[in-house]
C-alpha cells in the first residue's frame, strides 16, 4: 500500500474542522495528521508534522488563511507546503489573494465530500485546482488589479507556441480545449505546459494565469 496523503486541517469553526476531518479520515488513502483554529497554528503545526497537504479557512483570528499560505507557500519558502483553501463565498477577493500568496487552489465549503476528498488528491500531485470556468471569471473580475511588468513579453523565455499555448491557459481553456484550439493532441499540451511552467519557473496553472497577465500577455 502506497503512503497515506497527511492532511492538516485548519479551520476557525471546530464543527466544520471535525466535519472536515471525519470525511477525510475515512479514506484509505488519506490521514488527518492535525487540526487547528487559525492561521498561526496553522504554520506552527505544518512545521512539526510536515502535511502533504493543508486545508485551509481563509477569514481566522491571529493570522488569517492569506498570511498563512504566504508563509507556508509563497515565494521564497525553502519547503513550500501545499495549500487548499476553502471559503464560504466563490471567487471572494479574499481567495484571489490566497491563490497569489500561494495557494495551489481553491474549494466552497459547501461543496460535496467529493469535491474536497477530489481536490486534497489533486493538490497532493503537485495540480492546481481550479476549475477552467472558474479561471475565466476570476481573472475578468480581478485581472485589473493585476498590473503588468514593464518588461516586454520579448523577454519572456517561452517559444511563439508556447506563448500562445500560455494565453489560452490564462483564458481558462482546459488541456482538451486548447487541444482542439490548437489541434494538436492533449500528451503534446501537457508537454507545452510541463515546459511552461519549469522555464518560468512557476508551480501551477494558477500561477501561470497570474503570471500571463502580470506580464502584460493577456488584458481584459
Amino acid at each position: 500500500m502506497t503512503t497515506p496523503i497527511r492532511v492538516l486541517v485548519c479551520d476557525d469553526q471546530a464543527l466544520i474542522r471535525t466535519g472536515f476531518a471525519t470525511i477525510i479520515d475515512a479514506q484509505p488513502d488519506l490521514e488527518v495528521v492535525g487540526e487547528c483554529g487559525d492561521g498561526r497554528a496553522a504554520v506552527d503545526l505544518a512545521g512539526r508534522l510536515h502535511p502533504d497537504v493543508v486545508v485551509m479557512d481563509v477569514r481566522m483570528p491571529v493570522l488569517d488563511g492569506i498570511g498563512a499560505t504566504r508563509l507556508l507557500a509563497g515565494a521564497g519558502v525553502a519547503n513550500p507546503v501545499k495549500v487548499l483553501v476553502v471559503t464560504t463565498f466563490n471567487l471572494d477577493e479574499y481567495v484571489y489573494e490566497a491563490l497569489r500568496a500561494g495557494a495551489s487552489g481553491f474549494l466552497l465549503k459547501d461543496a460535496p465530500p467529493a469535491q474536497l476528498l477530489h481536490g486534497i488528491r489533486t493538490v497532493a500531485t503537485g495540480a492546481a485546482l481550479l476549475a477552467p470556468e472558474v479561471t475565466r471569471q476570476l481573472v475578468g473580475r480581478y485581472a485589473a488589479r493585476i498590473r503588468p511588468a514593464e518588461d516586454s513579453s520579448s523577454e519572456i523565455p517561452l517559444t511563439p507556441r508556447e506563448l500562445e499555448v500560455l494565453r489560452l491557459i490564462a483564458d481558462g481553456l482546459s488541456n482538451s480545449e486548447i487541444a482542439a484550439t490548437l489541434v494538436i493532441s492533449q500528451e503534446t499540451v501537457k508537454t507545452y505546459v510541463s515546459r511552461i511552467l519549469t522555464k518560468l519557473d512557476l508551480r501551477d496553472r494558477v500561477q501561470a494565469v497570474v503570471y500571463a497577465y502580470r506580464s502584460g500577455l493577456v488584458t481584459t
